[in-house]
């Protein structure tokens, strides 16, 4: 497979690896994120061990990774029966030659042996230290990595040199993958979400209806099963988490909007929310001009496209997907698709705005979010504090061009917005997939940005 991107945390490997010394790095992230690959790609000039573990017994694991030792240095496989042994013998080795120790899947070495992080520490203290080589510790389970590695009680806390959090592509990330025209790419990516697995999946030479018929409305399909999977890597009863996720991606939004749509009581319900948070599979939000964390008009939503597309139109209608996928495909998910990518569009302005920023284009602003207050909604809202600046922006997923109605209605929201002194300066953005009316231009000022679908391809397709 390709491998695509990740050029940061290739980066911070390869220092680490290049620098004095030994390092201890923790990677970690969600299934299918694509850990491996990065990790093979850093590794594939280097002399390294790489130990996948297995969902098996913990001797055969054992076994088979004293096995991989042996066999690097070419030597015949000794008689050890723990693994502070083996870790010992590794420890001896590197002795002999700086390597690069990878065990992936780390999580199911300590399902059957939970005493592992104290061998491992072991090891890092008085084996791997005064060496210059590397262990790396990854895993796919989010809990068991920040828990029994990352975690305060971990016997391993404070050792690392360092940690990479794997998480899917942004859009502009993704856009190296995704070889349709921008329209469609934004399309496609409200579908498949940002993780690499995922991306790669779909044949782009086929329509965006083709791959989700053949990749996610198949039952023999590997996305059709997906997050069920995915939530059990984390979790040993998924039916009330996958029960909050279909209503939050159904647009049930606020926790009474939950709790009234899945029957789960509010106290139950903060600690299922909290728990699907942690495993960054919903995110809580709160209006960018709130001050403190705990505002009270928080919203929740699916933190990643595939997962919101899946439990929005896969999961609601697995019944009618068995019998007759066309369909539901036709009948349910086509009319109703601008709606969803309508949402993933305006993610996508967020990063055209923090590239715009990057690039000059814009004035910079240090948070950039959404902002709503009752019947009042902004989808992006700029705040740069230390110059009493602030940009309002709306983003428009609408087969119409974008006329004076709209950039009337944005100023008097913006109104609306209490944040600053009554001098602030104030800027404003329209973002439009249909373009705009003529002249709408020449009736604004230089405080206002139009950015049509060509100007958000310039500002996030990779040269």
């Amino acid at each position: 497979m390709t491998f695509y991107d990740r050029e940061a945390e290739l980066d911070t490997l390869t220092a680490a690896v290049e620098s004095p010394g030994s390092d201890f790095i923790v990677v970690y992230g969600r299934r299918r994120v694509g850990k491996t690959e990065l990790l093979k790609e850093f590794c594939a000039n280097r002399p390294h061990i790489y130990f996948l573990a297995a969902q098996e017994a913990e001797h055969r694991q054992r076994e088979k990774f004293l096995d991989q030792i042996a066999d690097h240095f070419d030597e015949r496989v000794p008689r050890i029966d723990s693994w502070d042994g083996v870790f010992e013998y590794l420890g001896e080795q590197l002795q002999r030659e700086d390597l690069v120790v990878v065990i992936d899947e780390f999580p199911h070495l300590v399902a059957e042996n939970d005493s592992l992080p104290s061998y491992v520490q072991g090891f890092v203290d008085q084996e791997l230290d005064g060496t210059d080589s590397m262990l790396v510790l990854c895993g796919s389970s989010v809990s068991t990595m920040e828990s029994e590695i990352l975690g305060h009680e971990s016997p391993l806390y404070g050792r690392r040199t360092a940690q990479l959090d794997v998480t899917p592509f942004s859009f502009r990330q993704a856009r190296e993958v995704i070889s349709y025209d921008i329209q469609d790419a934004i399309r496609s990516y409200a579908v498949t979400g940002g993780t690499p697995m995922y991306l790669t999946l779909f044949d782009y030479t086929q329509s965006l209806a083709a791959n989700i018929r053949s990749h996610m409305l198949s039952p023999s399909a590997v996305l059709y099963n997906e997050p069920e999977f995915l939530l059990r890597t984390e979790l040993r009863n998924p039916a009330r988490y996958m029960s909050i996720l279909e209503a939050v991606a159904l647009g049930h939004t606020t926790p009474n909007e939950i709790s009234g749509a899945t029957g789960i009581d509010s106290g139950p319900l903060s600690k299922y929310l909290q728990t699907l948070r942690r495993l960054r599979l919903i995110q809580r939000d709160v209006p960018v001009t709130a001050t403190g964390k705990k505002s009270k008009r928080s919203r929740y939503r699916v933190a990643d496209e595939f997962l919101r597309f899946w439990f929005r139109y896969v999961e609601p209608n697995r019944s009618s997907i068995e019998e007759a996928p066309d369909i539901v495909y036709d009948g349910t998910i086509a009319p109703d698709l601008p709606t969803h990518v309508a949402t993933t569009f305006e993610e996508v302005c967020q990063e055209a705005v923090w590239e715009a920023v990057r690039r000059g284009d814009f004035e910079p602003y240090s948070e950039v979010g959404r902002w709503w207050y009752r019947e009042d909604e902004i989808d992006i809202v700029g705040l740069a504090p230390n110059d009493d600046r602030i940009l309002f922006a709306e983003c428009k997923w609408t087969s119409e061009p974008v006329g004076t109605s709209l950039a009337e209605n944005l100023r008097t929201k913006a109104g609306n917005v209490r944040w600053g002194p009554d001098d602030r300066e104030e800027y404003f953005a329209l973002f439009s997939k249909s373009g705009f009316v003529d002249g709408l231009e020449d009736q604004l000022d230089e405080h206002w940005s139009l950015c049509s679908l060509t100007e958000i391809d310039d500002l996030l397709t990779p040269s």
